[in-house]
């Protein structure tokens, strides 16, 4: 049994449209998270039985489900677009834990639904497992995410170029709430939705708090951290629209994300971010420019409008120095310093700053620094060389450098190769990966070659949306 508690589905009708998933021929499962399951108080060996896969195909509805597809809008590459909304997405309702924490149960290409836009709401396998294998690398490595619980096949052929093998991911969140679930109610004028939006957020995530003013301060707090914690892996989401901004924190949308394995700011991989928008080293001003777009949509709510503009600039401000103190806090744990100070900031840059040049791999070079193999990395170490006297001298802590550092991450080439054998049938690779990136900070000579980086007739240069 699955203890439903739906409040987003007790929120005026505007908020969602009531869509059942629409079932798939065969359903078989892929993969299943097993510890996932245990947090949120799921059966596991029911969720592996017939009737299990069949409520995580969308061919079945679980006891207590109020299955909605959710509304918002969004800024997608700085153009707004009224209405975007679940176009493939199906929640069924929200799980609460045995601890009484709150997760979202939703399907992930379950079906058309109301939003879907000429799509055919459907998702094909690749995407499936990207999201399932980076967003578990992710929550192993402390980085707020949502959660893959299960990915199952559905026996269905998805078109895009080509015919490919259809499947539905099981996510999970602490919710779906988007900046553009407010601006699909902000655009419309409907000052009475946004106030009920508010309110529902704050109890939900920020229950500490009163007031829209304060609910943006907590939003861009929260948002500081994550961006972070991103730059200190060398991930970049690819994608960072409004809609795909989580007011709880939490990563979302895991489309044409990827890791850098050549270290460089500027570096992009999604086919369609053309200009480099959402460039890794664009990603802190994104996140500002995101927060502006959430602000504009309270100021309604905040009274006077001139002092609420003048609050709301103030707030959104507020970014900047915390994400900076949070950028510092994480890279300099990346180097084994548990108080880095400000001259800090300058050690680490530098660092980057050789790497760009020698195009060292991110993930190699910081790893590499507890075992004396980061020189490796560089193709005239002269410069690193006197850089690493410099850290030396620091002190830096072992222990907080092995569990700042991955041993290895999600490479690109390696998911790439998960996908193509999973189409043909072999799920071996994908399983393997899985286990690899959700130890991260283990050592095993059997993960050994998922440290290494592509050759270069390996190297993904670009990742492409699901859709």
């Amino acid at each position: 049994m699955i203890h439903f508690d739906n409040s987003y589905a007790r929120l005026p009708q505007g908020f969602f449209a009531r869509i059942n998933p629409t079932p798939v021929p065969e359903p078989a499962l892929m993969a299943l998270n097993e510890k996932l399951a245990e947090r949120l108080g799921l059966d596991a060996t029911w969720l592996r039985s017939p009737d299990g896969i069949a409520m995580l195909a969308g061919n079945s509805l679980p006891e207590g489900a109020e299955p909605i597809a959710q509304a918002y809008a969004g800024h997608q590459f700085g153009g707004f677009v009224p209405q975007l909304g679940d176009g493939r997405a199906v929640l069924l309702g929200e799980v609460v834990a045995p601890d009484g924490a709150r997760f979202d149960l939703q399907l992930k290409g379950s079906g058309k639904t109301p939003f879907s836009r000429m799509g055919d709401g459907r998702a094909w396998l690749g995407p499936v497992l990207r999201e399932y294998i980076v967003s578990e690398f992710m929550a192993a490595m402390d980085i707020p995410t949502t959660r893959a619980l299960a990915a199952v096949t559905t026996g269905e052929t998805v078109w895009r170029e080509d015919g490919l093998p259809g499947a539905v991911l099981t996510r999970v969140a602490s919710s779906h709430i988007r900046v553009g679930t407010f601006q699909y109610f902000a655009v419309r004028g409907n000052e009475s939705a946004l106030s009920a939006l508010t309110d529902h957020v704050i109890k939900r995530h920020y229950p500490q708090v009163s007031g829209p003013l304060e609910l943006l301060d907590q939003v861009v707090g929260r948002q500081a951290e994550t961006i972070a914690k991103w730059m200190a892996l060398g991930f970049i989401h690819g994608v960072m629209n409004t809609d795909n901004m989580a007011i709880s924190g939490e990563t979302i949308d895991y489309g044409p994300c990827a890791f850098m394995d050549i270290y460089h700011p500027n570096t992009v991989f999604s086919s369609i971010d053309q200009m480099g928008r959402y460039a890794w080293a664009n990603q802190p001003q994104i996140a500002v420019w995101n927060l502006a777009q959430l602000a504009t949509c309270l100021i309604p709510l905040m009274g006077d409008r001139d002092k609420a503009i003048e609050a709301a600039t103030q707030s959104v401000h507020r970014f900047a120095p915390l994400y900076q103190d949070a950028w510092l806090r994480e890279f300099g744990a990346k180097l084994g310093l548990a108080d880095p100070e400000e001259k800090d900031r300058e050690l680490a840059e530098r660092l980057l700053t050789i790497m760009a040049r020698q195009k060292a791999d991110f993930t190699r070079v910081f790893h590499g620094l507890s075992d004396n193999s980061a020189r490796d990395e560089f193709t005239e170490p002269a410069a690193f060389d006197e850089w690493v006297s410099g850290w030396r001298s620091c002190r830096p802590d072992p222990d907080l450098m092995a569990r700042a550092n991955p041993a290895r991450i999600p490479r690109n080439h390696r998911i790439e190769q998960a996908i193509a054998a999973a189409v043909a049938s072999d799920r071996a690779p994908f399983e393997t990966l899985c286990d690899a990136v959700t130890h991260p900070r283990e050592t095993r000579s059997e993960w050994d070659a998922f440290a290494l980086p592509p050759k270069p007739d390996e190297a993904v240069r670009q990742t492409f949306c699901g859709t």
